[in-house]
């Protein structure tokens, strides 16, 4: 007679390793989620317009859709005594939207024919909601999960992020990018009605991975990702200071540089 015990024992011992593997990703087929990359500045007239359409796309799906208001561009160039919300990503994050005006924005940065403001991913801030709605029924072949934490004795910041392909990926490597936001930073805004004190909401600050992001070698289903990134938090960025409390972590995986897949928030 056969021993099964030593084959059952196994096969229990390998998926129990398997699920204990993956913890804050979901291994289930879902649709994308998304990063709406708004190019904004505090010269720009009409950008609250464009801030208070992102955020009423928020609002209206809190788990699906991460905004990153970028300020770039010459609206964005502080004067005399104004905070400077640059960064040393946006202009090349801008510059391959191929945008014309500002607000615009950028929909996981894929292009949208009919909605394309100069022939690339930017859009006015007329097509976000059409560009979202599309997006939000598209299949996604790759999950994100994130969590993150701030040690605030040395302000050193950990993410972990995993990830789970449910398909194949028409790329052999993709790109995975962790971004730093601050919400609630008081400054002037043109055509806020606010003076100097208007509230600036999901403010790009750093991108924890670069330019364009880590490589993922990857990318067939099945494929599990599971990266942690540790990150000493300045006290402020460009002289605008950091408010621990009001951080937060956006995490995505693109093809290349464009076309986002899908994405996942975090709050520290």
């Amino acid at each position: 007679m056969i021993n099964k015990t030593p084959i059952i024992l196994f096969i229990f011992l390998l998926t129990s390793t398997l699920v204990l593997a993956q913890t804050i990703v979901s291994t289930s087929p879902e649709n994308k989620k998304i990063v709406l990359e708004e190019y904004t500045g505090i010269h720009c007239t009409y950008c609250p317009d464009g801030h208070e359409i992102a955020q009423s796309l928020k609002d209206a799906n809190p788990d699906n859709i991460f905004i990153v208001n970028i300020h770039t561009g010459g609206y964005a160039n502080p004067s005399s005594g104004e905070p400077d919300f640059r960064t040393s990503f946006g202009d090349a994050i801008a510059a391959q939207s191929n945008l014309t005006g500002y607000p615009s924005g950028s929909v996981n940065r894929q292009y949208f024919s009919s909605l394309s403001m100069n022939g690339g991913t930017a859009m006015g801030r007329g097509g976000w909601n059409s560009a979202t709605s599309q997006v939000l029924n598209q299949s996604a072949y790759v999950n994100l999960g994130i969590e993150a934490s701030i040690n605030v004795q040395n302000n050193e910041l950990s993410v972990h992020v995993e990830g789970y392909y449910t398909g194949d990926s028409p790329q052999s490597t993709n790109l995975l990018n962790v971004v730093l936001t601050q919400n609630n930073t008081l400054g002037p805004q043109t055509g806020g009605g606010m003076g100097s004190n208007y509230n600036h909401m999901h403010r790009l600050v750093h991108m924890i991975t670069g330019q364009w992001g880590f490589q993922i070698s990857n990318t067939n289903s099945g494929s599990f990702v599971d990266q942690t990134f540790t990150y000493t938090i300045p006290s402020n960025y460009n002289g605008v200071d950091v408010n621990l409390s009001e951080l937060n972590v956006i995490a995505f995986i693109s093809e290349t540089q464009q076309n986002i897949i899908s994405g996942a928030e975090y709050t520290p």
